[in-house]
């Protein structure tokens, strides 16, 4: 493999990291994903003018799909579609470059994207426990929560309040800052939280790339700041329609 190939993977890593793991909804399934992708990447033969990171999402893809079928009637949208919101809001892919990367025209694109927005404005809703230090940014965050169709459980400004908010609300869904300044760490309340009750998490921070090392046990759902109401919108539908498909699966040996 070229060098040049080789460092623009490495740099596009993280962001690789953060599409597989929302579409698989595990950061060890999602690693999987992105090591199996990136070995496809690095032994093909193919020719393609798409940037190293579009590549990597274009593999990742692909190996996704063509994985046995994961999603069925309960998860309201095709794997496609699911592809193609995670591109274009998590990931900020243009609609052109989402079409060449999931293999269908700008118009397919189009029209699979417009019945996935449609099917989220009456998708699943849940509970939602927010963990932000900055009132001003905490209002906003339950702003937007609202305006995606869930309620809001509580808002917690420090690492002790969301472990005790927790523990009152039961929420469907945490989504969660990573520095709390003075009032803590959100990782740590989020680590506490979850010894005691099991809910999807999303993390919400300016510098994604530094949870998406693959080093350590870092977060499935990472959204960056400051994000859009649709962004918000898939991240949470990704992070419970995956958690209601393990659990009509069953536990995972």
């Amino acid at each position: 493999m070229p060098e040049s190939l080789r460092s623009a993977l490495i740099q596009a890593l993280p962001y690789g990291r953060r599409y597989a793991r929302a579409l698989t909804g595990s950061q060890p399934l999602g690693d999987l994903l992105v090591a199996e992708s990136l070995r496809t990447l690095t032994t093909s033969q193919q020719v393609d003018d798409l940037p190293s990171l579009c590549r990597l999402y274009q593999a990742i893809s692909r190996h996704f799909a063509g994985q046995p079928e994961n999603d069925g009637p309960e998860h309201g949208l095709s794997i496609v579609q699911r592809q193609l919101l995670l591109l274009t809001t998590l990931e900020e892919v243009s609609l052109d470059t989402a079409a060449r990367i999931v293999g269908l025209s700008v118009k397919e694109t189009s029209e699979d994207l417009e019945s996935a927005y449609a099917y989220l404005k009456t998708g699943i809703q849940t509970s939602v426990l927010i963990i932000e230090d900055e009132p001003i940014i905490a209002m906003d965050i339950e702003e937007l929560v609202l305006q995606c169709g869930h309620k809001v459980a509580g808002v917690a400004h420090t690492q002790a309040d969301a472990i005790r908010l927790a523990k009152e609300t039961r929420p469907g869904l945490i989504l969660a800052d990573i520095n709390l300044g003075a009032g803590g760490d959100g990782m740590r309340a989020v680590a506490e939280i979850t010894k005691s009750h099991s809910a999807p998490v999303i993390y919400v921070t300016a510098y994604p790339e530094r949870l998406l090392t693959g080093e350590t046990s870092e977060p499935s759902f990472v959204i960056t700041k400051p994000f859009e109401p649709l962004t918000l919108a898939v991240a949470t539908y990704q992070a419970v329609s995956n958690r209601n498909m393990v659990r009509a699966k069953g536990p995972v040996a």
